[in-house]
């Protein structure tokens, strides 16, 4: 049997390398390749594909040590024979470890997240082969001493998924998060790392510099949400608003919640049609459930009919998050109302394709995707 890269399940391996997803989910992807065993056929795909196409990242090499190690570990207690080149692999990370940036404090290191194209995905239809985008990025493994910003988190994993299920949504459309913003000027400077790894030509500055330079190019603007003028906000204008796990500091959330509101503060005009989605004609954006036997799911159904009227009309902004403190989220809850933002939990609505079927440690079911939209009435 020869294993083709291109193709699933040894497609996913390769990818599951080159994300550095954890020991457990590598040898898990491995059996799947082997028929439920780690074969000399997976391991010389092991060897050969996944080891060498992961070593050319910064920082890879104590993940390829501990990978190897746990592969080795398992096929010997299987009783299996372990490849030579795994073993000589292993040896070269022991002595490579040595003199790796990681051991010297530097604490990033380089992933690559491969987004698959479902096989019954339009654009993968049209290829020959599996269509994929891999997106390298700089993250920290220090997140203890304050690089959450530089991580990879699910509710951005799920973010871009949904980005590249719909992007019927977001063609041709101004997207704040296209003008990328952090208050952190550390996660900024990673930021512009990892726009350079993507070949992106970038804009850094402030807003008003912003404003005025290449209009074709990534804009990255230092807003820390405490600060933020709303003049500067106002002279955005985007059509969406995109955020990922942004709903965790109850301290936080009275300036994230005005810097929403701002941004969103804009009226449009009002089509019926918007990307060719029907807009109910009986659907207003004060609309009331009056009938008390209404269930839960019709309460739903008639939020999330309004935000498709909201969204052919005005801004809006899609947050996804994972909801660690139930207070804190309700918190947000009660501030975006007060400052009359509506917020529908639009998760259940949106078709969301796989892109990350290797992926087994990110928990798709644990993010919440929401709708807002800034109520006129």
């Amino acid at each position: 049997m020869v294993a083709d890269a291109i193709r699933p399940p040894w497609l996913h391996l390769l990818s599951a390398f080159l994300a550095m997803e954890p020991s457990d989910s590598l040898i898990s992807l491995s059996r799947d390749c082997g028929g439920g065993a780690i074969t000399e056929t997976v391991q010389t795909f092991i060897s050969d594909q996944c080891i060498i196409t992961t070593a050319d990242g910064k920082g890879n090499t104590p993940y390829i040590r501990s990978s190897l190690k746990k592969f080795i570990l398992e096929i010997e207690s299987a009783g299996a024979v372990v490849a030579d080149e795994l073993y000589e692999q292993f040896a070269f990370s022991m002595t490579s470890l040595k003199g790796d940036d990681l051991a010297k404090g530097d604490s990033r290191i380089i992933k690559k997240i491969s987004f698959l194209y479902p096989s019954d995905h339009v654009e993968a239809q049209v290829c020959h082969s599996p269509r994929k985008l891999i997106v390298p990025l700089q993250c920290s493994l220090n997140m203890l001493e304050g690089d959450t910003g530089c991580s990879i988190w699910p509710s951005s994993l799920f973010l871009s998924e949904f980005i590249l299920s719909c992007p019927e949504l977001f063609s041709m459309k101004s997207c704040f998060e296209v003008i990328l913003t952090d208050g952190d000027l550390s996660t900024l400077a990673n930021l512009k790392v990892n726009l350079e790894l993507n070949h992106l030509s970038t804009q850094f500055g402030s807003s008003e510099s912003i404003l005025e330079e290449d209009p074709h190019k990534v804009k990255c603007l230092h807003l820390p949400w405490e600060s933020a003028l709303e003049s500067d906000l106002r002279e955005l204008m985007p059509d969406i608003v995109l955020g990922a796990d942004v709903i965790y500091d109850p301290e936080c959330i009275p300036h994230l919640v005005r810097v929403i509101a701002t941004l969103l503060n804009t009226k449009k005009s009002t089509p019926r049609h918007r990307d060719g989605l029907e807009v109910p004609n009986d659907i207003s954006g004060n609309t009331q459930v009056k009938d008390s036997n209404a269930d839960s799911s019709d309460i739903e159904n008639i939020r999330y009919e309004e935000f498709l009227l909201a969204l052919s009309t005005q801004p809006v902004a899609y947050i996804a998050s994972v909801v660690r403190n139930i207070d804190t989220f309700n918190y947000f809850l009660k501030v975006a109302q007060e400052a009359n933002l509506i917020v529908v939990d639009i998760t259940q609505n949106v078709k969301m394709l796989d892109f990350l079927p290797y992926m087994i440690s990110y928990q798709r079911s644990s993010v919440r995707l929401l709708g807002i939209y800034h109520s006129f009435h």
